[in-house]
């Protein structure tokens, strides 16, 4: 998990698997730029882990649905370190409230994608890109799917599909692009509000992989060089 020199960019990066995943980046050597829409004081703490370990945290408060903020988000990048070798796109939703029926699709398809064009003019040949998803995404369609993530489900899945369709671009440019799919995590929001809205929608006889492990695996799909783009690494179970 060598980083040193390396910029990473982690959407969703202010909790959970988005912060677990900065603060691994930063003590393989890595500098982290910390992607938060509203969370700026958890924001705060994790920038302030990345620079006890002695690298660089740049934070960009964002939110990806809207495009003047990306755009921000990667001037202060091209400002700040004038590239970018490590984009993880971690951030997604869908089961917000007040949120309206296409909020769910313009997440988790359309807004990584437009993250994913923003920030590619800064990233050379030998970059990494990870998209993060849920095995009920990635097996959407073919596996049961527990209704309150249905939308969630589906957008994901579509937008692994368009990043997917977009490897021979990137392919052109010496980009690889790498899938990690996760089994609902331990501690996460969304196993929390998956519980809250429909109890016993995750089985609780299952090991559910945590935080941590799920940031290692994350972690370790942009930086083995071994991978091929397209490369989907699955943690925990893949049983419906």
């Amino acid at each position: 998990m060598e980083q040193t020199g390396k910029i990473a960019l982690v959407t969703g990066a202010s909790r959970g698997i988005g912060a677990a995943t900065a603060l691994l980046l930063a003590e393989g050597g890595a500098d982290v730029v910390i992607n938060f829409r509203s969370k700026a004081p958890r924001a705060g703490e994790v920038a302030g882990q990345v620079r006890a370990l002695g690298r660089h945290a740049l934070l960009a408060q964002a939110d990806i649905t809207e495009a003047t903020d990306r755009v921000a988000m990667a001037q202060s990048v091209r400002e700040t370190f004038g590239r970018l070798d490590t984009l993880i796109l971690n951030a997604s939703g869908g089961m917000e409230k007040n949120k309206d029926a296409g909020y769910a699709l313009l997440l988790n398809r359309g807004s990584q994608l437009a993250t994913l064009d923003v920030l590619l003019p800064l990233m050379a040949p030998g970059s990494r890109i990870v998209f993060v998803t849920s095995h009920w995404a990635h097996f959407y369609g073919t596996h049961p799917v527990a209704p309150a993530y249905e939308a969630v489900a589906a957008s994901k899945k579509a937008g692994e599909d368009a990043l997917r369709a977009r490897i021979p671009e990137l392919a052109a440019r010496g980009i690889r692009l790498t899938i990690v799919s996760g089994d609902g995590i331990e501690g996460t929001i969304t196993v929390k509000l998956l519980e809250r809205v429909q109890r016993g929608a995750l089985d609780s006889s299952r090991n559910l992989p945590t935080i941590a492990e799920f940031a290692a695996a994350i972690v370790a799909s942009a930086t083995d060089d071994s991978l091929p783009s397209g490369h989907i690494a699955f943690i925990g179970s893949i049983e419906p």
